[in-house]
């Protein structure tokens, strides 16, 4: 519904003037603005509209576009572990509180955020010199040479900032945004305590409040339907919207295979509990490896939150060890198979953003690799180390 009335065309333009303003530095803002527009609207869903400014400004720059179109694809799923109306945070908290990890989703935030961040700034530094100059670069020069390419890839801008953008379309964005501080305010709730007949607990507790995934979806639903009242959101322009067709690709794409490693995983619990428990219990981080192993075949972060943490709390794994390698849970990047990475492919005309010749030699997978990691190992020292004694006054 917000990019039926148009406030999804004002947060794009917004990022492009931003993007524009500094083409020089796009390897670095590209990955933050996916990154954040995620972290904002918890799905990925939302970058097809940027992703092809980002390509159309670096190639205009004479940056090669890889460099910034790769982590800035990454980025926008990243963002999905740092999105308090993402299911794999809601999951992680609700998984968690049921057993005995009393953690809320602005604590995962504090550890997610940054170190998320971090993550994405060493894949870009790592992307900056990243690939040939396009000047030195002989399959670009060749596709340069050929003036039907020359005019397909230089021959038209791709930008938002031609579109008009009206009052409603401004106040549905930032009725969006008041939905979603009214939820950061309900998930506070759950930091909070309070003293209830001589035993301390949480506020939202105390005063009756249903858990977070119910609150989101309650408070997600009246937020579109005020779109609609007084935003004049058309229903039908949202559904034909490009948010939500990718995303209901992506639930079609994902279900079945997500079922399927549901159905085995339930099928193989115990077995699998003998074969990881000597192996968690001397190296309880291990569990990382497990959680993105998973996720390259699952292909959802959320799905592998659901499906693997249970297992992960019956292994014995404490709570702050879990929530620090909360990143791993992003892997299907490693098979450029999703749609975001296979959509930024088709994004790049300049040919450089690709899907190499064995599969695995993609561009995605640099950058990927580095941010999964580094953020991985920032979120275990932050929760392990860093803040330790803070994360344990909540456990239950």
């Amino acid at each position: 519904m917000l990019q039926a009335s148009g406030g999804m065309d004002w947060m794009i333009q917004i990022a492009e003037k931003m993007l524009r303003k500094h083409p020089e530095r796009i390897t670095f803002l590209a990955p933050l603005t996916t990154f954040f527009l995620t972290v904002m609207v918890g799905t990925g869903h939302v970058v097809y509209t940027l992703m092809p400014i980002i390509c159309d400004i670096s190639l205009k720059k004479g940056i090669r576009p890889e460099r910034p179109c790769a982590v800035a694809s990454i980025a926008s799923q990243v963002g999905i572990t740092c999105s308090p109306i993402a299911a794999a945070v809601v999951s992680f908290v609700i998984i968690s509180n049921a057993n005995g990890y009393n953690v809320a989703i602005p604590q995962v935030l504090m550890v997610t955020i940054p170190s998320c961040i971090i993550g994405l700034m060493m894949a870009a530094t790592a992307s900056y010199r990243r690939g040939k100059d396009l000047d030195k670069d002989p399959e670009f020069q060749k596709r340069l040479a050929d003036p039907e390419l020359h005019r397909y890839m230089y021959g038209e801008s791709a930008t938002t900032l031609d579109k008009k953008i009206d009052g409603r379309a401004k106040a549905s964005v930032f009725i969006f945004l008041g939905a979603l501080l009214i939820i950061v305010l309900f998930a506070c709730c759950q930091m909070i305590k309070v003293d209830r007949g001589g035993e301390s607990v949480a506020l939202a507790e105390a005063m009756g409040i249903p858990k977070m995934n119910l609150i989101i979806q309650i408070i997600m639903l009246m937020a579109a339907a005020f779109n609609i009242i007084f935003c004049k959101a058309q229903p039908k322009k949202a559904v034909a919207g490009a948010v939500w067709q990718s995303g209901m690709v992506a639930v079609v794409a994902i279900y079945g295979i997500a079922w399927l490693a549901d159905t085995f995983f339930g099928n193989y619990m115990e077995e699998l509990k003998t074969m990881l428990t000597d192996l968690v219990t001397q190296y309880p981080w291990s569990i990382a490896l497990v959680f993105f192993l998973v996720s390259v075949l699952i292909n959802s972060q959320g799905a592998v939150v659901v499906a693997m943490l249970p297992l992960a709390y019956k292994l014995g794994i404490p709570g702050p060890v879990l929530l620090g390698v909360l990143p791993s849970v992003y892997g299907y990047f490693f098979i450029p198979n999703y749609p975001s990475d296979i959509a930024t492919v088709n994004f790049d005309r300049s040919g450089t953003t690709v899907i190499g010749k064995y599969l695995l030699n993609h561009s995605f997978m640099m950058p990927g690799m580095i941010c999964v990691i580094v953020s991985t190992i920032v979120a275990y020292l932050i929760t392990n180390v860093f803040f330790s004694d803070y994360f344990a006054s909540f456990i239950g």
